[in-house]
């Protein structure tokens, strides 16, 4: 397995923990459940990604640029998570702000896909790929059992 593909597994379950989130109803333990799941997700991929993807690729010229950006967007999404934390799940803002993360992540893992992982294949060796992904791995189960 290589690190794109130990990302890519996150990312689908992101996307559908994201339409899960957006499906549920008011302030239910449905919407609870599915909120936490996705938050859980969120937290331990970009910790790990951060760490196993972004900060190797910060060691190439062509890298640093692209990391600084995606986490950047991790912390746009840090944000959104905080701000729902802080509003009432019933209230039509806290579906907003739900949307608005939705479309912030979907956003984030379609230029990481599209984008990112091309550059990052050119720049990592097939050993780091695989190191990389393995290490990645670890950490987010860790990060998950732990969320």
């Amino acid at each position: 397995m290589t690190i794109f593909e130990a990302l890519r597994i996150s990312h689908d379950r992101q996307r559908e923990y994201i339409d899960a989130v957006l499906l549920s109803k008011g302030n239910t333990e449905e919407r609870r459940k599915c909120y936490q799941r996705l938050k859980d997700e969120l937290l331990a991929h970009e910790t790990a990604e951060e760490r196993h993807f972004y900060i190797p690729l910060m060691a190439h010229d062509n890298g640093v640029d692209l990391s600084r950006h995606a986490i950047a967007e991790h912390h746009e999404m840090d944000e959104l998570l905080e701000k729902l934390d802080e509003i009432e799940m019933s209230s039509s803002s806290w579906l907003t702000t739900a949307r608005e993360l939705g479309d912030k992540v979907l956003h984030h893992l379609e230029e990481e896909e599209r984008r990112f992982f091309q550059m990052a294949g050119k720049l990592l060796s097939d050993a780091q790929k695989t190191e990389l992904a393995g290490l990645y791995n670890r950490e987010f189960e860790q990060l998950l059992d732990a969320g």
